[in-house]
């Protein structure tokens, strides 16, 4: 499709805010899945720590 005029594009024929906000909804959630995915990572790096110092500790009492 060729649009006459960036105010053309950024319309989509009259479809812009769907499509632009299909978009918008799409970026939002999968930022929101980083975010959550690193959040998760890091909580699961810590308890393993956690638990690895646990054992060290109860390892190391005679």
């Amino acid at each position: 499709m060729i649009w006459a005029s960036w105010d053309a594009f950024w319309a989509m024929g009259g479809y812009g805010l769907y499509v632009w906000g299909s978009y918008a909804v799409v970026l939002i959630c999968i930022v929101a899945e980083i975010v959550l995915a690193r959040a998760g990572q890091r909580d699961s790096v810590q308890n393993a720590r956690e638990v690895w110092e646990q054992e060290s500790a109860h390892d190391a009492t005679p």
